[in-house]
């Protein structure tokens, strides 16, 4: 009874049940945790936080978390009512007109592959930490060979994923959850080891270290260039909405794991954050804005259990990247079934012996790697693919929740019958999450040198590239969509739901 409850809500959007219901309340949480993935954001951004704002960047990570909470209220409220696949994509579409949804779903599946990339970069800073054995590529001792290792490293990893992912739901839910479930212990476990470990009191997080110096905005210049550590973290929470699908009873599982995700994120990793900072013997040190977290617990546990603990940071980074393809190809699946994508019909097909899509895992590997490859030898990498990938996806976010705000303005929205609901709440929410998604966008996409072009070659394209690369996705993506899919757009015959009788 309960699957025909959840094939109806389908049939709202004319499709048909293809992908199997299989994923538990633990899985669709650890779908939402594995891509905000607070071990690999907070060690692969630490330094980026550090050098830009001292240690009392920290203070962005509330900031940030307080503002995404906003998005996330709205998400659930959505997750609840529409439990589809590529949730940013189908929401708009419910929320707006075909042309909004296409672009958030365009910004989103382009930000998706991008990302991909950036998180599969990870592993650079990590695995040589290690061992040297994993600097493939010479020694390290320069930015060109960090930046081609980086990509070698980045495009096994994606290769793997992308074979767990082709393999089926099944395959993909127990690595994740397992993955989870190692990450959220050795995230508990460090806390309590750096906590047991202070050297300084939490008065840290009050120190600049001169970082405002020379801004033309003072320390508020230098805060919101640090801020975007915290920015490019706490995303992604909609991939708990986005296996809907897949999931058991997502009506009432999908906004609980959008919320569960995020807090939890908030709350382990600013713990992480603020312990690491008092913990570290040299709060001084320029291995901060350099190495990161990684020299944090090398340094204050010791080689042995610092190692043990960063091989944990690498397998959260396989369960992030891992998540991160798999929302990719649901939002290629769900706009392929629309017709909205090129080669629709091989992307919405649906593997009868996996039962998962395989041709859009297999293609958004290949995507990602050559995102890599033409980045080989270049210093710049970690930041502006990092940048890039996240502007896209906030401005997907918005796509929804300012359509979702119109809606509650003028009237035409209802709030589920069961399930989440913000209630009276629901207009002041959602303006701040509006608010929020349009100051962080143009915060994230200012051309700062310190982020997009921070070491030479300085190239005007590079300090711009934001505004460049994201723009040009969207003209020419949005050009494609009104001069060729608008005229074919519609759900396949393949992927629609049958008629019921006296219809």
């Amino acid at each position: 009874m309960a699957e025909s409850s959840e094939d109806t809500g389908l049939a709202q959007f004319g499709y048909k049940q293809e992908l199997k219901r299989t994923l538990g309340i633990f899985h669709t949480f650890a779908a939402g945790i594995s891509y905000i993935s607070i071990l690999t954001g907070t060690f692969q951004l630490f330094y980026l936080g550090m050098g830009q704002g001292g240690p009392a960047y920290w203070w962005s990570w509330p900031m940030v978390f307080v503002g995404q909470l906003m998005v996330a209220l709205c998400f659930a409220e959505l997750a609840g009512r529409y439990p589809v696949a590529g949730s940013i994509y189908n929401w708009a579409k419910r929320l707006s007109n075909p042309h909004v949804a296409w672009l958030a779903g365009w910004m989103m599946l382009t930000a998706s592959v991008v990302s991909i990339a950036a998180v599969a970069l990870a592993y650079q800073q990590t695995l040589p930490q290690i061992s040297s054995v994993f600097q493939l590529v010479g020694t390290g001792s320069n930015a060109t060979d960090s930046a081609t290792n980086a990509v070698v490293l980045g495009a096994l990893l994606i290769l793997f994923t992308t074979v767990v992912n082709a393999f089926g739901v099944k395959l993909m839910a127990r690595i994740n959850s397992a993955g989870v479930f190692i990450e959220l212990i050795a995230a508990v476990l460090l806390i309590i080891v750096l906590a047991a470990n202070i050297t300084r009191g939490p008065e840290v997080v009050t120190e600049t270290h001169g970082t405002g110096a020379g801004n033309s905005l003072g320390y508020l210049g230098a805060f919101l260039t640090a801020s975007l550590a915290s920015a490019y973290v706490m995303y992604g929470f909609d991939t708990a909405a986005s296996l809907g699908e897949e999931s058991l009873n997502p009506r009432r599982n999908a906004p609980k794991a959008i919320l569960r995700a995020l807090v939890a994120s908030f709350f382990l990793g600013g713990l992480i954050l603020l312990f690491a900072l008092m913990a570290v013997k040299d709060i001084n040190a320029e291995e901060l804005t350099t190495i990161g977290l990684q020299y944090v617990i090398l340094d204050v546990l010791g080689p042995t259990v610092g190692k043990i603990f960063l091989w944990t940071v690498i397998i959260a980074i396989t369960v992030c990247v891992l998540a991160v393809q798999t929302a990719c190809i649901r939002m290629a699946f769900a706009m392929a079934r629309d017709n909205n994508l090129p080669a629709s019909r091989t992307l919405a097909r649906v593997s009868p012996r996996f039962g998962t899509p395989v041709a859009p895992a297999v293609i958004s590997g290949a995507l990602a790697v050559g995102i890599l490859a033409v980045n080989i030898g270049q210093p710049q990498i970690f930041a502006v693919i990092t940048s890039i990938a996240i502007i896209m996806i906030y401005v997907a976010y918005l796509l929804v929740t300012v359509p979702m705000l119109i809606a509650r303005l003028r009237g035409r929205w209802t709030a589920p019958e069961t399930g989440f609901t913000l209630g009276r709440w629901g207009v002041p929410v959602n303006v701040l999450a509006v608010l929020w998604g349009l100051g962080m966008t143009v915060n994230l996409m200012w051309p700062r040198q310190e982020i997009y072009n921070p070491t030479e070659p300085y190239h005007w394209y590079l300090r711009w590239g934001a505004f460049l690369f994201v723009g040009g996705v969207a003209l020419v993506g949005f050009a494609y969509y009104w001069l060729v899919l608008r005229h074919k757009t519609g759900v396949r015959a393949e992927n629609a739901c049958e008629p019921t009788e006296g219809s």
